[in-house]
C-alpha cells in the first residue's frame, strides 16, 4: 500500500476511505469535529454525510449530542476508530449489499417516491428553488453487518431525506413548526396523518402513485403523456 492510499486528500479513493482517513488523521479518537469541517475536507464527492455513518457498522463509535449531551447540535464526537476500511480485505467492512432486482422491487413497492417527504425523482424541492431530488435508499432500521438486504428493510428516500435521517441536528424543520402545521389541518386530516404516523408510512392516493411513475419516464416521454391527458381531457 503507498502513502498514496492512505491520504485522504486523494480524490481517486472511496469516499467512505477518504472520510475514515480524515478522521483518523485530522480529528484523532477523543476528538470533535463537525460536518462543515468534514464537508469542506472531503470536497467533490457526493453524500459524505451517508458515507461517515457508513463506518458505524464497521466498528467506528460517532457520537452526536443525542447520545453524548456535552456536545453542542453541530458537534461530534470520534469515540473509536472501527475496522480500517483504507486496506483491500476491511474494505467492504459493514456495507450491506443490495441487488439490481431488491433496488427495483423497493422503488416499486414505494412507487418511485420518497417515503418520507414526498418527493418523485427529479422533482424540485419547493424551498430549495434550482436543486432536485435524486432517489436513494435507506434503511428502516440503521446499522447492521455486512449481509444481504432484504426489500422489506428498505425504503425510497430522495438523497436528503436520507442525508438527516440519523441526523436530527441537522434537521430543517424544528417540533414547533410541524406541530404548527399539524394543528392547523381539519380533524379528518389529522386522523389520516395519525394512520399514517401509526403505519411509518404515507398511504398514497392513485394520482400520487401515477405521479411517481410518470416521474421516472424521460423527459420526452413525460412531454408526450403530458399532451395525451390533455387530448383526453377535450375529448
Amino acid at each position: 500500500m503507498t502513502a498514496a492510499d492512505q491520504d485522504w486528500r486523494n480524490g481517486a479513493l472511496g469516499t467512505r476511505v477518504r472520510v475514515a482517513l480524515w478522521l483518523r488523521d485530522e480529528v484523532g479518537v477523543g476528538n470533535t469535529f463537525s460536518r462543515a469541517a468534514l464537508r469542506a475536507a472531503i470536497t467533490g464527492a457526493e453524500q459524505v454525510d451517508r458515507r461517515m455513518r457508513d463506518l458505524r457498522p464497521a466498528g467506528w463509535v460517532i457520537r452526536t449530542n443525542l447520545d453524548k449531551p456535552s456536545l453542542r447540535p453541530e458537534q461530534l464526537y470520534l469515540e473509536k476508530v472501527g475496522a480500517p476500511v483504507w486496506e483491500r480485505k476491511h474494505r467492504g467492512a459493514g456495507l450491506r449489499q443490495i441487488s439490481a432486482k431488491t433496488r427495483r422491487d423497493v422503488y416499486a413497492r414505494d412507487q418511485y417516491l420518497c417515503r418520507r417527504c414526498g418527493i418523485g425523482a427529479a422533482e424540485a424541492y419547493p424551498d430549495e428553488p434550482g436543486s432536485t431530488a435524486r432517489l436513494t435508499l435507506g434503511r428502516m432500521s440503521p446499522g447492521g453487518t455486512g449481509s444481504a438486504v432484504d426489500a422489506e428493510e428498505l425504503m425510497t428516500l430522495c438523497a436528503r431525506c436520507d442525508e438527516s435521517t440519523e441526523d436530527t441536528a441537522g434537521a430543517r424543520v424544528g417540533l414547533a413548526e410541524v406541530w404548527r402545521q399539524i394543528e392547523a389541518l381539519p380533524d379528518h386530516l389529522q386522523r389520516e396523518l395519525l394512520g399514517w404516523m401509526a403505519a411509518d408510512a404515507r398511504v398514497m392516493t392513485p394520482v400520487e402513485r401515477a405521479w411517481g411513475l410518470y416521474r421516472q419516464l424521460p423527459t420526452g416521454q413525460r412531454d408526450a403523456t403530458q399532451q395525451s391527458l390533455r387530448d383526453l381531457l377535450k375529448s
